[in-house]
Protein backbone atom coordinates (compact mmCIF):
# COMPACT_ATOMS: atom_id res chain seq x y z
CA UNK A 1 0.00 0.00 0.00
CA UNK A 2 1.34 3.31 -0.87
CA UNK A 3 1.59 5.80 2.15
CA UNK A 4 0.95 9.41 2.58
CA UNK A 5 0.85 12.56 5.09
CA UNK A 6 -2.16 14.80 4.92
CA UNK A 7 -2.42 17.67 6.52
CA UNK A 8 -6.09 19.12 5.81
CA UNK A 9 -7.63 22.73 7.06
CA UNK A 10 -10.05 22.57 10.20
CA UNK A 11 -11.51 25.11 12.41
CA UNK A 12 -9.05 24.72 14.64
CA UNK A 13 -6.03 24.85 12.19
CA UNK A 14 -4.49 22.05 10.36
CA UNK A 15 -5.47 18.31 11.14
CA UNK A 16 -2.62 15.55 9.94
CA UNK A 17 -4.25 12.26 8.30
CA UNK A 18 -2.06 9.41 7.61
CA UNK A 19 -3.49 7.42 4.54
CA UNK A 20 -2.53 4.24 2.73
CA UNK A 21 -3.75 3.36 -0.39
CA UNK A 22 -3.86 0.27 -2.32
CA UNK A 23 -1.79 -0.12 -5.66
CA UNK A 24 -5.17 -0.18 -7.55
CA UNK A 25 -7.51 2.34 -9.70
CA UNK A 26 -10.73 0.87 -8.87
CA UNK A 27 -12.98 3.21 -6.78
CA UNK A 28 -12.72 1.09 -3.21
CA UNK A 29 -14.47 1.11 0.22
CA UNK A 30 -12.43 3.27 3.09
CA UNK A 31 -11.59 3.19 6.43
CA UNK A 32 -11.88 6.13 9.25
CA UNK A 33 -9.31 4.10 11.64
CA UNK A 34 -8.87 6.09 15.03
CA UNK A 35 -6.15 4.94 17.43
CA UNK A 36 -7.18 4.48 21.44
CA UNK A 37 -4.85 6.19 24.05
CA UNK A 38 -7.52 6.66 26.46
CA UNK A 39 -8.21 9.99 24.43
CA UNK A 40 -4.84 11.17 26.13
CA UNK A 41 -2.08 9.27 23.85
CA UNK A 42 -1.29 7.50 21.32
CA UNK A 43 -0.61 8.50 18.01
CA UNK A 44 -2.17 8.38 13.98
CA UNK A 45 1.32 5.63 13.40
CA UNK A 46 -0.78 2.97 15.41
CA UNK A 47 -2.76 2.09 12.35
CA UNK A 48 0.49 0.10 11.36
CA UNK A 49 -0.08 -2.42 13.65
CA UNK A 50 -4.47 -2.19 14.02
CA UNK A 51 -6.93 -4.57 12.59
CA UNK A 52 -8.38 -1.41 10.67
CA UNK A 53 -5.17 -2.27 8.41
CA UNK A 54 -6.13 -6.24 8.01
CA UNK A 55 -9.14 -5.25 7.01
CA UNK A 56 -7.56 -2.77 4.03
CA UNK A 57 -5.24 -5.23 3.35
CA UNK A 58 -7.54 -7.77 2.65
CA UNK A 59 -10.27 -5.72 1.15
CA UNK A 60 -8.20 -3.15 -0.96
CA UNK A 61 -9.41 -0.51 1.02
CA UNK A 62 -7.82 3.29 1.01
CA UNK A 63 -7.68 3.70 5.25
CA UNK A 64 -7.22 6.76 7.23
CA UNK A 65 -6.10 7.74 10.98
CA UNK A 66 -6.68 11.32 12.05
CA UNK A 67 -3.65 12.64 14.50
CA UNK A 68 -6.35 14.47 16.15
CA UNK A 69 -5.46 16.68 19.54
CA UNK A 70 -5.31 14.34 22.99
CA UNK A 71 -6.82 15.31 26.19
CA UNK A 72 -3.71 16.21 27.82
CA UNK A 73 -3.55 19.05 26.06
CA UNK A 74 -7.16 19.66 24.47
CA UNK A 75 -10.08 17.95 26.06
CA UNK A 76 -13.50 17.31 24.94
CA UNK A 77 -14.61 18.55 22.07
CA UNK A 78 -11.47 18.54 20.34
CA UNK A 79 -10.43 15.09 19.72
CA UNK A 80 -14.35 14.81 18.75
CA UNK A 81 -14.15 17.73 16.01
CA UNK A 82 -11.13 15.84 14.62
CA UNK A 83 -12.43 12.70 13.57
CA UNK A 84 -15.56 14.15 12.13
CA UNK A 85 -13.68 16.64 9.90
CA UNK A 86 -11.36 13.55 9.21
CA UNK A 87 -14.64 11.76 7.94
CA UNK A 88 -16.36 14.94 6.82
CA UNK A 89 -12.93 15.19 4.50
CA UNK A 90 -13.19 11.39 3.25
CA UNK A 91 -16.58 11.70 2.03
CA UNK A 92 -16.36 15.40 0.51
CA UNK A 93 -13.04 13.97 -1.33
CA UNK A 94 -13.80 10.49 -1.99
CA UNK A 95 -13.73 10.75 -6.10
CA UNK A 96 -9.69 12.52 -5.28
CA UNK A 97 -9.22 9.56 -2.63
CA UNK A 98 -10.40 6.64 -4.90
CA UNK A 99 -13.29 6.05 -2.40
CA UNK A 100 -16.32 4.45 -2.95
CA UNK A 101 -18.33 7.00 -0.38
CA UNK A 102 -21.33 4.43 0.20
CA UNK A 103 -19.05 1.75 1.70
CA UNK A 104 -17.25 3.75 4.28
CA UNK A 105 -16.05 2.35 7.56
CA UNK A 106 -15.80 3.77 10.86
CA UNK A 107 -13.42 1.78 13.63
CA UNK A 108 -10.73 1.91 16.31
CA UNK A 109 -10.28 0.24 19.41
CA UNK A 110 -10.35 1.96 22.57
CA UNK A 111 -10.96 5.78 23.32
CA UNK A 112 -10.56 5.19 19.37
CA UNK A 113 -13.34 2.96 19.42
CA UNK A 114 -15.29 5.56 21.98
CA UNK A 115 -14.45 7.90 18.94
CA UNK A 116 -15.55 5.64 16.31
CA UNK A 117 -18.84 5.42 17.97
CA UNK A 118 -19.42 9.31 18.85
CA UNK A 119 -18.54 9.52 14.62
CA UNK A 120 -21.11 7.80 13.71
CA UNK A 121 -23.74 9.03 16.18
CA UNK A 122 -22.73 12.25 13.88
CA UNK A 123 -22.84 10.56 10.92
CA UNK A 124 -26.56 9.33 11.64
CA UNK A 125 -27.59 12.66 12.81
CA UNK A 126 -26.04 15.09 9.80
CA UNK A 127 -27.23 11.72 7.01
CA UNK A 128 -23.33 11.07 6.48
CA UNK A 129 -24.07 7.38 5.50
CA UNK A 130 -21.49 4.93 7.21
CA UNK A 131 -21.63 1.16 5.70
CA UNK A 132 -20.17 -0.31 8.83
CA UNK A 133 -18.56 0.55 12.36
CA UNK A 134 -16.47 -1.20 14.16
CA UNK A 135 -15.44 -0.05 17.97
CA UNK A 136 -12.97 -2.45 19.40
CA UNK A 137 -13.78 -2.79 23.37
CA UNK A 138 -14.32 0.93 23.21
CA UNK A 139 -14.15 3.67 25.97
CA UNK A 140 -17.96 4.76 25.72
CA UNK A 141 -19.02 5.01 29.27
CA UNK A 142 -17.77 8.01 31.60
CA UNK A 143 -19.34 6.40 34.73
CA UNK A 144 -18.56 3.46 36.60
CA UNK A 145 -19.91 -0.04 35.36
CA UNK A 146 -19.29 -3.16 37.11
CA UNK A 147 -16.38 -4.43 35.35
CA UNK A 148 -14.45 -0.44 35.31
CA UNK A 149 -14.83 -0.73 38.89
CA UNK A 150 -12.67 -1.81 41.08
CA UNK A 151 -10.43 -3.36 37.94
CA UNK A 152 -7.10 -4.05 38.56
CA UNK A 153 -6.54 -5.57 34.71
CA UNK A 154 -3.17 -5.85 32.76
CA UNK A 155 -2.81 -2.30 30.46
CA UNK A 156 -5.98 -0.37 31.71
CA UNK A 157 -7.71 -0.32 34.75
CA UNK A 158 -9.90 1.97 36.80
CA UNK A 159 -7.44 4.26 37.97
CA UNK A 160 -6.19 5.04 34.54
CA UNK A 161 -9.92 4.91 33.67
CA UNK A 162 -11.02 7.51 35.78
CA UNK A 163 -8.22 10.00 35.45
CA UNK A 164 -8.52 9.67 31.31
CA UNK A 165 -11.96 10.69 31.46
CA UNK A 166 -11.55 13.12 34.17
CA UNK A 167 -9.19 14.61 31.24
CA UNK A 168 -11.08 14.08 28.11
CA UNK A 169 -14.40 15.68 30.44
CA UNK A 170 -12.21 18.97 31.61
CA UNK A 171 -15.07 21.46 32.00
CA UNK A 172 -18.07 19.12 32.27
CA UNK A 173 -17.82 18.39 35.70
CA UNK A 174 -22.15 17.99 35.87
CA UNK A 175 -22.89 15.70 34.64
CA UNK A 176 -25.97 17.11 33.35
CA UNK A 177 -23.17 18.62 30.77
CA UNK A 178 -21.77 15.60 29.64
CA UNK A 179 -22.87 15.00 25.66
CA UNK A 180 -23.82 11.44 23.76
CA UNK A 181 -20.64 12.68 21.27
CA UNK A 182 -18.43 12.80 24.22
CA UNK A 183 -19.75 9.62 25.73
CA UNK A 184 -21.73 7.58 23.64
CA UNK A 185 -23.34 5.95 26.80
CA UNK A 186 -25.70 8.98 27.27
CA UNK A 187 -27.62 8.30 23.85
CA UNK A 188 -31.04 7.25 24.13
CA UNK A 189 -31.56 6.81 20.34
CA UNK A 190 -29.58 4.12 18.91
CA UNK A 191 -32.08 3.79 15.72
CA UNK A 192 -30.54 3.94 12.16
CA UNK A 193 -27.15 3.53 13.47
CA UNK A 194 -24.32 1.43 11.16
CA UNK A 195 -24.31 -2.18 11.59
CA UNK A 196 -21.25 -3.10 14.38
CA UNK A 197 -19.04 -5.87 14.71
CA UNK A 198 -16.62 -5.94 18.07
CA UNK A 199 -14.83 -7.58 20.55
CA UNK A 200 -13.66 -7.80 24.19
CA UNK A 201 -11.92 -9.46 26.79
CA UNK A 202 -14.08 -10.86 29.38
CA UNK A 203 -12.01 -8.96 32.38
CA UNK A 204 -11.03 -5.98 31.28
CA UNK A 205 -12.35 -2.57 32.11
CA UNK A 206 -14.47 -2.27 29.44
CA UNK A 207 -16.38 -5.52 28.84
CA UNK A 208 -19.72 -4.24 30.77
CA UNK A 209 -19.97 -1.33 28.74
CA UNK A 210 -19.33 -2.71 25.09
CA UNK A 211 -21.91 -5.48 25.46
CA UNK A 212 -24.40 -2.85 26.82
CA UNK A 213 -23.50 -0.79 23.66
CA UNK A 214 -24.01 -4.08 21.20
CA UNK A 215 -27.93 -5.03 23.03
CA UNK A 216 -28.85 -0.91 22.58
CA UNK A 217 -28.12 -1.43 18.81
CA UNK A 218 -30.00 -5.37 18.86
CA UNK A 219 -32.94 -3.57 20.40
CA UNK A 220 -32.76 -1.06 17.86
CA UNK A 221 -33.12 -3.16 15.42
CA UNK A 222 -29.18 -2.82 14.21
CA UNK A 223 -27.56 -5.76 13.57
CA UNK A 224 -24.92 -5.66 15.81
CA UNK A 225 -22.06 -8.48 17.50
CA UNK A 226 -19.54 -8.75 19.96
CA UNK A 227 -16.96 -11.98 20.65
CA UNK A 228 -15.83 -12.16 23.91
CA UNK A 229 -12.54 -13.69 24.35
CA UNK A 230 -10.96 -14.80 28.35
CA UNK A 231 -8.17 -13.01 30.01
CA UNK A 232 -7.34 -9.57 31.53
CA UNK A 233 -5.46 -7.80 29.03
CA UNK A 234 -6.62 -4.60 27.47
CA UNK A 235 -6.09 -4.37 23.96
CA UNK A 236 -5.03 -7.85 23.84
CA UNK A 237 -4.63 -8.23 20.62
CA UNK A 238 -2.21 -5.47 19.77
CA UNK A 239 -0.80 -5.70 23.07
CA UNK A 240 -0.40 -10.29 23.33
CA UNK A 241 -0.70 -10.19 19.04
CA UNK A 242 1.21 -13.38 19.06
CA UNK A 243 -1.54 -15.28 21.71
CA UNK A 244 -4.02 -17.52 20.46
CA UNK A 245 -6.55 -15.83 21.63
CA UNK A 246 -5.24 -12.66 19.67
CA UNK A 247 -4.73 -14.46 16.58
CA UNK A 248 -8.53 -16.25 16.75
CA UNK A 249 -9.91 -12.57 17.53
CA UNK A 250 -8.18 -11.23 14.42
CA UNK A 251 -9.48 -13.92 11.86
CA UNK A 252 -12.87 -13.66 13.53
CA UNK A 253 -13.00 -9.97 12.76
CA UNK A 254 -12.02 -10.70 9.50
CA UNK A 255 -14.22 -13.30 9.14
CA UNK A 256 -17.27 -10.96 10.18
CA UNK A 257 -16.58 -7.83 8.13
CA UNK A 258 -16.44 -9.92 4.85
CA UNK A 259 -20.06 -10.37 4.69
CA UNK A 260 -20.56 -6.60 4.59
CA UNK A 261 -18.00 -6.31 1.14
CA UNK A 262 -20.09 -9.10 -0.75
Amino acid sequence: MKKEKLFIKTKSGKLKLLLLRPNCDARVPGILWIHGGGYATGMSSMLYFSRGLDIAKKHNCVIISPEYRRSIRHPYPAAFDDCVDALKYMYENAEELGIDKNKIIVGGESAGGGLAVAVCLYARDNKIPVMLQIPLYPMIDCFETDSSRDNHGHVWNSKRNKSAWKLYLKGLENEKDIPKYASPSREVNYKNLPPCYTFVSRGEPFYDETLTYINELKKSGIDAKVDIYEGNTHAFDMMLFWTKEAKKAKCKLLSEVEKYFK
